[in-house]
């Protein structure tokens, strides 16, 4: 099986677990109910959940809430209505990583952050349209950072998207913004990155957790994260883990 082959069918199933995983995000469900149920659909399907493979982290999910950004550990607090919950999941297929991260606010949701979920969206959009090879990781963040600023809001600049592979961090690392050191990391065909878009509505700054893994925005602002495992193909950018309603 190819490299193409591979990570296209565990992008698919991991594309199906993150709609599940959608799905159950609702008031009264805890973040412990998500990542056994993420655990349980990737063994099932005769995968590895990869983060539980980095050292010392024994989850299938990093699941944050409100202000929460990343890393944040699968607890047994309750979402509430109004909560903005992000879920990041991934998998190994057949050697090869996948990583992806969904955002969901839990109804009612307020005009704001409906209109900030959206703006988020749409930066990485921006930035997968831009994967094409040729064209610099600084393509990347540039389109990222103009999209969400032009709406008043903040990319982290903390954080990085990243290659992935046979390792679930490589390089090239991935700014969310138009860092010019990154204009040196040129993409090429058969590359496949995990592109994150991870944004604040208030500040971009962010402070870590006494877990010793979650990072939060420091001014306590909300936050949404976005990301797609995308490959580079001579015609353009391939996302390998959207959702999707089948089961493979």
């Amino acid at each position: 099986m190819t490299k193409l082959q591979a990570m296209t069918e565990g992008g698919a199933r991991l594309g199906w677990i993150k709609g599940q995983l959608e799905k159950m995000v609702q008031a009264g469900v805890t973040p412990l109910e998500i990542d056994a149920e993420c655990f349980r659909l990737i063994k099932e399907g005769g995968d590895k959940p990869n983060f539980s493979m980095e050292p010392g982290y024994k989850h299938s999910t990093c699941i944050n809430v409100n202000e929460g950004m990343v890393h944040g550990i699968p607890g047994k607090t309750p979402f509430k209505k109004g909560d903005v919950v992000k879920v990041d999941l991934g998998l190994m297929h057949e050697g090869f990583h996948l990583d992806s991260s969904i955002t969901v606010a839990i109804p009612p949701v307020k005009p704001e952050v409906a209109r900030f979920l959206e703006v988020s969206q749409r930066s990485l959009a921006a930035a997968i349209f831009m994967a094409n090879p040729g064209n610099t990781v600084y393509d990347l963040g540039l389109a990222m950072q103009t999209v969400v600023e032009a709406e008043g809001y903040n990319v982290v600049r903390d954080l990085t998207g990243h290659g992935i592979g046979r390792k679930l961090h490589m390089e090239p690392y991935i700014p969310c913004f138009a860092d010019k050191s990154s204009k040196k990391d040129i993409l090429a065909v058969d590359q496949t990155v995990a592109i994150e878009a991870m944004v604040s509505m208030g500040d971009y700054h962010l402070v870590e957790d006494t877990d010793g893994w979650t990072l939060s925005t420091q001014d306590g602002s909300i936050t949404a994260m976005y990301e797609e495992t995308v490959y580079i193909t001579a015609q353009g950018p391939k996302i390998l883990t959207a959702t999707n309603k089948r089961k493979l």
